[in-house]
């Protein structure tokens, strides 16, 4: 087993850690650092590798928001907790939207816009968006402030929202989150539903990739993948720790700034290759 390749998984799992929660398009840094640092794997293996090392990313979340998630008690015995569970009705009504276009388009999608060309748009798009939003928002109250407060069709709405992401670069964080403010939620509701949504959506498309790649790994295969969902899972305790700490008391506009100098990168970058 070649240290190097472990090392690169490494790494490749602390970008996804990193980009997956902040609204930054953790596809764009894939294709940046991928330039850079090139798995020595094959295609197939690859094009698993990007989206299933997302499960310790996910995983991240179950353990953070054990509570507000699991709709069991054993405590005095026993009992469902209704609450959590239509919550989670709500969060399968808002992965209703993407999931049939996503199941319907996914390999289209990826043929038309898997490329930096894409990506650099939506990034920089998505960055002007972030700003125009939050300073349109500067002096009004959001309607919802807690997630029992999210109507059955404003969840669907925000899932709504979430078929952008399945175009590459928008950040699926970055799309959930601007469509639940728009639709007058708080900055700490729009992230919470935001990480939760992921759960389902990213166990499906994990699924469908692992399917489509077949069970058949190889050890050093196997190895790479594990390496790169473990570093994921810290890195996105760390990262989901710290947006849910700064959004308490800033904005997303940074995050928007961020976005279009990393999309005048990628263009630069690319333009200067070719």
């Amino acid at each position: 087993m070649d240290w190097i390749e472990i090392l690169k998984a490494i790494i490749l799992g602390t970008v996804e850690g990193i980009t997956e929660w902040l609204p930054i398009s953790s596809t764009g840094h894939m294709i940046l650092v991928d330039e850079f640092l090139k798995l020595n794997m094959s295609e197939a293996f690859m094009e698993m590798f990007f989206v299933v090392i997302q499960l310790g990313a996910i995983m991240a979340v179950v353990v953070l928001y054990w509570r507000k998630l699991i709709p069991f008690s054993t405590e005095p015995r026993l009992k469902l907790d209704k609450d959590i569970l239509i919550l989670w009705t709500k969060i399968l009504a808002a992965c209703i939207p993407a999931a049939i276009i996503g199941l319907l388009y996914d390999d289209i999608i990826d043929e038309m816009f898997y490329n930096y060309q894409t990506v650099s748009v939506t990034l920089i798009l998505y960055g002007i968006l972030f700003i125009v939003i939050e300073s349109r928002n500067r002096h009004r109250r959001p309607r919802i402030k807690d997630l029992s407060q999210l109507t059955y069709g404003t969840a669907l709405l925000v899932g709504v929202f979430q078929i952008l992401s399945l175009i590459p670069g928008t950040s699926r964080s970055g799309a959930t989150i601007i469509g639940a403010i728009l639709l007058g939620t708080s900055r700490t509701v729009a992230a919470e539903f935001t990480f939760f949504l992921a759960i389902p959506i990213m166990f499906g498309a994990s699924l469908l990739k692992i399917v489509k790649f077949g069970l058949t790994f190889t050890s050093e295969e196997l190895i790479i993948l594990i390496v790169g969902m473990v570093v994921a899972f810290i890195i996105s305790i760390l990262s989901i720790k710290f947006l849910v700490g700064y959004i308490k008391k800033h904005d997303f506009k940074v995050f928007g700034w961020y976005r279009i100098v990393l999309g005048i990168i990628v263009i630069l970058y690319f333009y200067l290759q070719g």
